[in-house]
């Protein structure tokens, strides 16, 4: 252990390069899980910092006396206790910006599949039965003619639509407060934005407040002609209610790459042929994830040598880091 730098406790399984650079340029820690019985006591008052992909709740962070920072590995942070860290004056940190252009494009890329069936065009293919049966059916939904609503217009919701009116399609939203930079309709309930539309995009945090928030009310106010598209946490999806619509047909089709219970997937979604189901890859190219693990060490580096946080949690936003 080097006096001169402090120590960082990286907690669970950690990108590959957040381990490599907290291991360079800290003195790091490594245990399995956010377990404080893991740590002894001396242990856990060295550990000022916390890089972390993994639920931290409030008594994990208690039992590091010394804790300044921990940073979450994700844009969704909802594993974090971060209003508890923010009593104790622990910044938490999360990776916004470097993920939204790429989630953005799986986004689009998942809506495409979802409604023209290209996953299930190219295993016809491979399996020869476009030479043996001939052309793979029509399908009977388009983009053509749709119309979104985005549930969700921060950062991430604002690069899909930028990508979706380029496809010629109108835009609608709902968020907790209407936007004064954006010329898109805002709707002030999530089921009125599902009744004015066809198409609904799902993008917010998980947490209690979105808890389940696409519910039966919601999905019959989409309509049969309806399709879901959920990137952002799965907890937001009444999974057992999405289920039940789309074997009655009452949306037409879902495209789903975030679940509620991940890595499970429940046996009746993955049966349902108007389901298309991603493995939670919105952002997971090599070049994002390294992106999402610089920020990762660099909100660790700027925190632990008195500077700002480069992207504080709202919840820790207006911390004063003098006075921390």
């Amino acid at each position: 252990m080097s006096a001169s730098r402090p120590t960082v406790l990286l907690a669970g399984k950690v990108h590959p390069r957040v381990r490599q650079r907290v291991e360079a340029e800290f003195d790091a820690i490594s245990i399995d899980a956010a377990d404080a019985a893991l740590l002894d006591e001396d242990t856990r008052k060295r550990i000022r910092g916390l890089a972390a992909a993994t639920a931290i709740s409030a008594d994990f962070i208690d039992s590091m006396p010394n804790l300044e920072v921990i940073a979450n590995f994700g844009v969704g942070y909802d594993a974090v206790d971060a209003r508890h860290a923010a009593t104790r004056q622990v910044m938490v940190t999360n990776t916004p910006d470097v993920l939204s252009e790429e989630v953005a494009d799986t986004t689009v890329g998942l809506l495409l599949n979802t409604v023209r069936e290209l996953p299930k065009a190219e295993a016809y293919l491979r399996a020869g039965k476009w030479e043996s049966n001939g052309a793979y059916p029509l399908t009977s939904l388009s983009l053509r003619g749709r119309t979104v609503g985005i549930f969700g217009l921060g950062r991430i919701g604002l690069a899909i639509a930028r990508r979706l009116e380029a496809f010629g399609l109108p835009i609608h939203y709902h968020t907790r407060n209407k936007r004064s930079d954006v010329a898109y309709p805002w709707h002030a309930r999530l089921v009125d934005l599902a009744s004015a539309v066809d198409t609904l995009v799902v993008i917010v945090p998980g947490g209690a407040a979105t808890e389940k928030a696409v519910n039966t009310e919601v999905l019959d106010a989409l309509g049969p002609q309806g399709v879901l598209i959920s990137v952002g946490r799965g907890s937001t999806i009444d999974e057992p209610a999405l289920i039940a619509a789309l074997t009655d047909r009452r949306i037409a089709a879902a495209g789903l790459d975030v679940f509620a219970h991940e890595p499970h997937v429940p046996q009746a979604l993955m049966d349902l042929p108007n389901a298309c189901l991603l493995p939670h890859v919105a952002s997971a190219s090599e070049s994002t994830r390294n992106a999402m693990a610089d920020l990762v060490v660099d909100n660790l580096e700027a925190w632990l040598a008195g500077r700002p946080a480069l992207t504080p949690v709202p919840e820790c936003a207006g911390f004063d880091r003098a006075a921390s």
